[in-house]
Formats: structure tokens, C-alpha cells, sequence
């Protein structure tokens, strides 16, 4: 079947629309989304670490986390990982150039959180009053 150039626009246009079901953008936004890769990410902002030094500075993640999260980051383009053979190895993590150029925004929405973090418990705990009671549920919420 020939598609006319509009249809492989529009194809094309689909392929890469994050709001569609299908997208492999999916994904990305998954990781993107995680709170360990937001910190991982800045964590690294000025230069390698080892798994020690990024498990001191990402304060909660288990090692079982931190490890999961840095193998998905290095699996994505955006964590690289080097071995240098001592005894013990020597492992260190830092960004690629695809991690440095996610940095901006990960960042921003760091900032962001801790900027609005008392707005948005303010905002909790009147829902949470409001639910308490029971409010009527005739307006659907957006």
C-alpha cells in the first residue's frame, strides 16, 4: 500500500507522541520519572562517583536500588560505568553526554519539589480533610 506524504507525516507524528498508548517513549518517561534516577542523575552533575560515594549522597536508596538504577541509566545512554582493575576494582559511574544534556531538567524538577513542597502538603491535607467528609461526588474531577 503507497501512503501519501500527509499519511507518513501523521505516521511518523504518532510514532513519537508520549500521550499515545503505543509509543515507545513510554519507556523513557518511566525512567525519567523515577525519583532515584532524578537524584542519581544530579548526584553525578559535577563528575564521576563510585557506588559508595553516590550511595552517601542519595540518602535511602538500598543498594539494591542504587545498583538496578544505575543498570537501567548505563543500559539508556545515560550513566557510564568504568572499571579500573585494582584490587578491590575500581568502579566508577558518570554522566554521557546524553546524561549531561537531561541534567537541566532533571534539575528543574528537583528544584521544583523542594520549592513547592509545602504547597502541595498544604494542598494533602485540605483533600484529605475534604475526603474525611465525605464530599458528594456529582462533579466528576478532571
Amino acid at each position: 500500500m503507497t501512503l501519501s506524504a500527509a499519511q507518513k507525516r501523521e505516521i511518523t507524528r504518532q510514532e513519537y507522541n508520549a500521550n499515545l498508548a503505543e509509543c515507545p517513549g513510554h519507556e523513557v518517561l518511566a525512567t525519567l520519572s523515577d525519583k532515584w534516577v532524578t537524584l542519581i542523575v544530579d548526584a553525578l552533575a559535577d563528575g564521576p562517583l563510585r557506588h559508595a560515594e553516590l550511595a552517601r549522597i542519595v540518602a535511602g536508596a538500598s543498594q539494591k536500588m542504587l545498583t538496578q538504577t544505575l543498570r537501567k541509566l548505563e543500559r539508556d545512554g545515560l550513566v557510564g560505568r568504568t572499571v579500573t582493575a585494582s584490587i578491590p576494582p575500581r568502579v566508577d559511574y558518570e554522566l554521557t553526554p546524553l546524561g549531561h544534556s537531561l541534567l537541566p531538567i532533571q534539575r528543574a524538577i528537583k528544584t521544583w519539589a523542594e520549592t513547592h513542597i509545602e504547597a502541595v502538603h498544604h494542598a494533602r491535607d485540605l483533600y484529605d480533610t475534604a475526603e474525611g467528609q465525605d464530599p458528594p461526588r456529582a462533579t466528576p474531577r478532571p
